[in-house]
């Protein structure tokens, strides 16, 4: 049984999961299981350019993003559970947990982030009375979005990124899934609002 289990290893999913893993050794997670469904194929990193993005090098490559990400992730937060290789196909609701069902086994949870892509079909089995079009995207590209409220589907279900409604923008796509990861601190934290800063100290 996860505590959280991040589905999508795209901007949000990764920064999601960065975030938590920079949390797990706070007292109050020090007994927390996360882990990472990093299906990157369908990622629209595969094909970007970032040249307006702070803090990267202008002609940055989202391809070259998605590799070291999860570099960065092993490197830094090992704790944090990374599974490769395996795409969800179905999320069951049982109330107090959630099943994540893969093209090779299924996992338990007891909150979950998805953070796939915004295109159709929308693939997933068992979120489809939470589909909506999405809200800022052209009508004619046909977009879906999870409806939610600050990120929340229904309680311990988080939606990050562009299937959240956001823009598609790397900067957002990062923040949303940064968010989402302070959420979840804050809701292991027993409420009192949480987030994980490194400092220098030089």
């Amino acid at each position: 049984m996860f505590d959280t289990l991040i589905i999508g290893g795209g901007a949000a999913g990764m920064s999601c999961a960065l975030v938590i893993g920079s949390g797990l050794k706070k007292p109050f997670a020090e007994e927390k299981k996360a882990g990472l469904i990093a299906h990157q194929k369908a990622s629209h990193l595969q094909n970007a350019l970032f040249n307006n993005v702070l803090g990267l090098t202008p002609g940055t490559l989202g391809g070259d993003i998605l590799v070291s990400g999860i570099n960065q992730l092993s490197d830094l937060y090992p704790e944090l559970i990374q599974i490769e290789n395996e795409k969800v196909c179905e999320i069951k609701d049982n109330t107090t947990f959630f099943e994540v069902i893969t093209n090779k086994q299924s996992y338990t949870t007891k909150t979950i982030v998805i953070a796939t892509g915004y295109t159709k079909p929308f693939t997933i089995k068992g979120l489809e009375e939470h589909l909506i079009p999405h809200q800022m995207a052209k009508p004619e590209k046909d977009r879906v979005q999870l409806k939610n409220t600050l990120h929340l589907v229904r309680p311990n279900m988080y939606v990050a990124g562009t299937l959240a409604g956001w823009r598609s923008q790397f900067s957002i796509a990062i923040g949303s899934g940064a968010q989402v990861a302070t959420d979840i601190l804050t809701l292991w934290n027993d409420g009192e609002h949480t987030k994980v800063h490194d400092k220098n100290k030089h």
